[in-house]
């Protein structure tokens, strides 16, 4: 049995797929499928499903003929080593029409929601010290890109 996340696509199922990739490591396109016939989105031989890999992760991505509505619901998340691998995630998905939302959720410019967070934000958030955990809390709170630094400053208090 395979387990792989589908995201749906107006028509730039490849160009987005290829897009990922080229943004996180252990990241690939696995097979372009070509549609077989005319579809209500497009024509034989366009690209119709992309099956590709992000950070190890399975993905479909799906030309389906109409925009998708993603909401909130579900979302790509990420854990970012460092600030200069979210600000540079974070620029990259939110540039040509993404979106940012708030907390360190964005939605790209096709609308897929993302999570890009500090890989020590979990750590913060579950310190032993409630007090401790309530600060990071708050401060995350009021951001919208995270700043790992100044989450980490909330936390030492």
């Amino acid at each position: 049995m395979a387990v792989a996340t589908c995201l749906w696509f107006d028509r730039e199922a490849e160009a987005a797929a290829r897009f990922y990739v080229g943004l996180i490591a252990d990241s690939a396109i696995e097979h372009v499928q070509p549609a077989p016939g005319p579809w209500p989105g497009g024509a034989a031989g366009d690209p119709i499903l992309v099956r590709f890999r992000l950070g190890g992760q399975s993905f479909q991505a799906l030309n389906g003929g109409r925009p998708a509505d993603y909401g909130t619901a579900a979302s790509i998340s990420v854990a970012c080593a460092d600030q200069a691998e979210i600000d540079r995630l974070w620029a990259a998905l939110t540039a040509g029409g993404g979106r940012e939302i708030a907390c360190g959720w964005l939605n790209d410019r096709w609308g897929v929601p993302w999570q890009i967070f500090p890989e020590a934000l979990p750590r913060l958030l579950a310190d032993p010290d409630p007090a401790v955990a309530a600060r990071v809390f708050a401060a995350m709170q009021t951001m919208v890109r995270l700043d790992l630094a100044a989450l980490e400053r909330a936390a030492a208090g």
